[in-house]
């Protein structure tokens, strides 16, 4: 079906699309995160004029087309414009079919086991514990994610010692029982993650993600290579060669795409796929509750090599004050400990008109 119009809704932090094909039909779709509205330009200045006329059916040849036009621009905004044309195409996809996304890609509706993501680093151990205690005990979370180092620290910490107090205070509030991850942001040195990763085994932490600058792949493998825990990686990364040569490495023991960093689904699927043939699990970034995070509770429920969790950011409106609002109605109520996808058609999700009616609206149209 042709694709006649392109629309983007854009605030500073996130946007979504609007794809609307010659027959009527329409698809929405999320740019990526984070200066959305400089990527909604890109998008309709070097994603929407070789979209418009083509065929939804079109969407590999797309994907791999776009960049080839703008190869004097390669790089991440390019490719987080290109999740708002894939996304909304496969919203499109499901709602013709009446099925959910997840059926389209070999999966079903059901529900997912979700972790507690922290994003906080400016927290107390002692606070960090009382707020994953209660989340446990109002929601049913049995694994959670907390932060140790300083986002790309060259070795320091927020502040002395931090790292060395988190851990065993988040072990000993939550007992041996519950499942423990931690993110390092590229904050260490090999030799300072090897150091805190002998300390995360001892105290039966599972998942060290981004131990060291996510750019040098040779020193995470370092990392890799001395720990038994599982050392994840890959949030940042979209060139599919790199990939390819990060998982041929085995620099890291899981992968995590984020499908808006990606460029979209089309492509996350490329590389769970490229893992899958490699042995290793994919467990995606996700890190607030725009659309991405329902996009991956699609991708989990039909990848073969899916990890064991969802990434779930438990962040309210004191951190992310942008996320609030987005949805008419909420998709991600957590019930013991689980977060469902529904047989909804599409993604399954309708935004705000209040948020629309505050949004930078622009549109592309053959």
């Amino acid at each position: 079906m042709k694709i006649t119009q392109l629309e983007t809704f854009a605030t500073q932090n996130v946007a979504f699309t609007r794809l609307t094909t010659e027959d009527g039909g329409q698809g929405w779709g999320q740019l990526s995160t984070y200066h959305a509205d400089i990527t909604a330009q890109v998008f309709h200045r070097q994603v929407a004029p070789y979209a418009l006329g083509r065929s939804t059916d079109d969407l590999d040849y797309l994907l791999g087309k776009i960049p080839e036009h703008e190869h004097k621009f390669p790089g991440s905004y390019l490719y987080r414009a290109l999740g708002g044309l894939d996304t909304a195409v496969w919203d499109h996809r499901g709602k013709a079919a009446g099925k959910p996304v997840t059926s389209l890609i070999g999966g079903s509706p059901g529900k997912l086991r979700a972790y507690a993501s922290s994003m906080k680093r400016n927290i107390t151990p002692a606070d960090e514990a009382a707020r994953f205690l209660a989340l446990r005990d109002a929601h049913g979370f049995d694994a959670f994610k907390f932060r140790v180092a300083a986002e790309c620290g060259r070795d320091t910490d927020e502040w002395p010692g931090r790292t060395e107090a988190i851990v065993p205070t988040i072990r000993r509030a939550l007992g041996d029982s519950a499942t423990l991850l931690v993110d390092a942001n590229s904050g260490f040195s090999p030799a300072r993650a090897i150091e805190v990763g002998h300390m995360l085994q001892d105290s039966g932490v599972v998942h060290f993600e981004e131990p060291c600058p996510y750019w040098e792949m040779e020193q995470t493998r370092q990392v890799t290579a001395a720990l038994s825990l599982d050392v994840t990686g890959g949030e940042q990364d979209w060139d599919i060669h790199h990939w390819s040569r990060m998982i041929a490495m085995r620099a890291v023991d899981v992968i995590q795409p984020d499908i808006m960093y990606m460029g979209g689904l089309t492509r996350t699927l490329q590389v769970a796929a490229m893992a899958a043939a490699a042995g290793l699990p994919c467990t995606p970034h996700c890190a607030n509750l725009s659309a991405v995070t329902l996009f991956t509770m699609h991708l989990l429920r039909a990848l073969p090599n899916a990890g064991p969790y969802l990434e779930f950011s438990i962040e309210g409106a004191d951190y992310y004050p942008w996320q609030q609002g987005l949805f008419v109605q909420d998709p991600y109520a957590i019930t013991n400990g689980q977060v469902e996808v529904t047989d909804t058609p599409g993604w399954g999700f309708a935004v705000s008109p209040d948020w629309l009616a505050r949004s930078t609206y622009q549109s592309s149209a053959l």
